[in-house]
């Protein structure tokens, strides 16, 4: 089902409600982009850890927005039986008051998103608003001041047709008369009425739906006795409701405490945090204090099916609509305690037809995954004897190892751990070029160089040096075959002892040490062999 900000105020009590009674919740995002190549060296590296990985993202996220979130609310209505309602979320940041977000598009990523049928024009017109605590307490100051400025310039056009109509209406007009100011959408039905009450203080506003705002003559008395009361439309907690938008379910979510599901949802993470929560701090380790914190149950689906996928004997994969289908078909046999998931009425439709790349039923895959991926694991560790209708904290605890433990794509390590401390990756031995005769090599010839037999991530180790790591064993030694007699590059396995910088200087210094001191030992006992 998708949601706009139209709608969304409407639904946001039935939304709550869902969440409060959910067994899990499914979660993923599309952004305006993914990663920032500005600089270059912010490209994701298997000699990334976790902290440089961290600030590489945290520069991608603070660059792009969010610009679709699906939710899917898995709620386990009876035995074993599971009912979906998965919600699509245009969102765009909020434009009301003085802060004017910028953000990045990537073009790489409008391509991916316009191929896969993402309706721009309803992320632009119809998108739900939010902001973290930081812009709510910078417009929360813009409110008591009582200042009218607004950001957007045709925001501005529109304060000043409404304006004009009023000024030229009001000079006539009788006490208790009232006009109609027409076409105001979103933000502009708040920013009307705070200019016109702030500009005229006698005239009264009311809000009457339909992109439409009553203009009302009064006296200064019924002026006050209207202000502040349960028919004043325009109170500060108000403004700040809608202008929270989607952030107001963000802390619903964050208060229920579900287990919260994603795939590869370390981006996500960081968007929920950067977007509706606080701007994404410089330490790492305090971005992972504050997410254990608002969820402290993560459950990330690729973390689980690559530990799945090596115990099982099933068919390579490339995505998560691959990943689904696997353990939908025979491959993954199904018993009568297999959990039953039924998707809701009013989004049916994903039963009937694939829509890949689409937030909501990207997030209605994950869950469902999850359930499979759960009770597949479940029946090994039982040998098949599962008992009828296994419970979700019985899925829980077979998914224990895996539990706050979010995916790395190509890293120094193959996932975060939310709730310990991160574990390093198992890489095959790295390699060092040594390069003669062949002057002016960078770390993008040696990658081109290498990357017809694999990918190898490339770091420069001394002028004449590199280093190359794979994240494959099977590539490392057809390499070291095939670059034995090159004539300008030799390729060995890299030893820290032999190779490293730091331990070739440590060495130099400690030869010159012991130079220096045989030098004054020789010298210093002359005379004493003289007598």
């Amino acid at each position: 089902m998708e949601v706009g900000a139209a709608a969304f105020e409407r639904r946001l009590p039935r939304l709550r409600s869902r969440v409060r009674r959910a067994a899990f919740l499914a979660l993923d995002m599309e952004f305006t982009g993914l990663h920032s190549t500005d600089p270059q060296s912010n490209q994701p590296s298997l000699f990334d850890s976790p902290a440089e990985r961290y600030r590489k993202a945290r520069h991608s996220v603070q660059r792009f927005a969010v610009a679709q979130l699906g939710l899917a609310i898995f709620s386990n209505e009876n035995s074993n039986k599971y009912v979906v309602h998965s919600y699509n979320f245009f969102l765009f940041p909020s434009t009301l008051g003085v802060t004017d977000v910028e953000f990045t598009l990537s073009a790489s990523s409008t391509h991916f998103l316009s191929h896969y049928g993402f309706d721009y024009r309803k992320f632009l017109e119809d998108g739900i608003p939010y902001m973290n605590e930081v812009q709510e307490q910078i417009l929360s100051q813009h409110l008591l001041a009582g200042s009218s400025e607004v950001s957007s310039a045709l925001d501005r056009d529109v304060l000043k047709k409404a304006i004009d109509e009023v000024t030229s209406w009001i000079a006539a007009a009788e006490e208790e008369s009232s006009m109609i100011l027409q076409d105001l959408s979103g933000y502009q039905m708040f920013e009307v009425q705070l200019v016109l009450r702030k500009a005229l203080q006698n005239v009264w506003t009311q809000p009457l739906g339909d992109k439409k705002v009553m203009v009302k003559k009064v006296s200064r008395q019924h002026r006050q006795l209207l202000e502040n009361s349960p028919y004043d439309y325009c109170r500060k907690e108000l403004v700040l409701l809608s202008a929270r938008g989607f952030t107001n379910l963000f802390q619903t979510l964050v208060k229920a405490k579900k287990p919260l599901v994603g795939h590869n949802m370390l981006m996500d993470l960081m968007h929920l945090h950067d977007k509706f929560y606080k701007p994404l701090p410089e330490s790492y380790e305090e971005f992972k204090r504050n997410i254990h914190n608002l969820f402290p149950v993560l459950i990330d689906t690729k973390t689980v099916t690559k530990s799945i996928w090596k115990k099982c004997p099933f068919p390579h994969v490339t995505n998560l609509l691959e990943v689904y289908e696997v353990l939908c078909s025979n491959l993954n046999p199904k018993g009568s305690t297999c959990p039953v998931i039924t998707l809701a009425s009013d989004c049916s439709r994903y039963a009937e037809k694939k829509s890949p790349h689409e937030a909501a039923y990207d997030a209605f895959l994950c869950g469902s995954v999850l359930l499979k991926s759960a009770h597949l694991l479940l029946c090994r560790s039982t040998d098949d004897a599962v008992e009828a209708d296994p419970s979700f904290s019985q899925y829980l605890t077979v998914l224990a190892e895996y539990l706050n433990k979010v995916n790395v794509i190509r890293g120094g390590v193959s996932s975060i751990n939310f709730s310990g401390e991160d574990t390093p990756c198992k890489h095959p031995p790295a390699l060092v070029v040594h390069v003669r005769g062949w002057s002016g090599l960078n770390e993008r010839q040696i990658y081109e160089e290498f990357k017809a037999l694999c990918r190898f991530d490339v770091r420069r180790l001394s002028k004449n040096q590199f280093i190359l790591l794979s994240n494959k064993f099977k590539h490392v030694r057809p390499v070291l075959q095939d670059y034995k007699h090159h004539p300008h590059l030799r390729v060995s396995v890299y030893g820290h002892w032999r190779h490293s910088p730091r331990v070739s200087c440590l060495l130099q210094v400690s030869g010159i040490v012991a130079l220096w001191s045989l030098l004054a030992f020789v010298v210093g006992g002359a005379p004493c062999c003289s007598l």
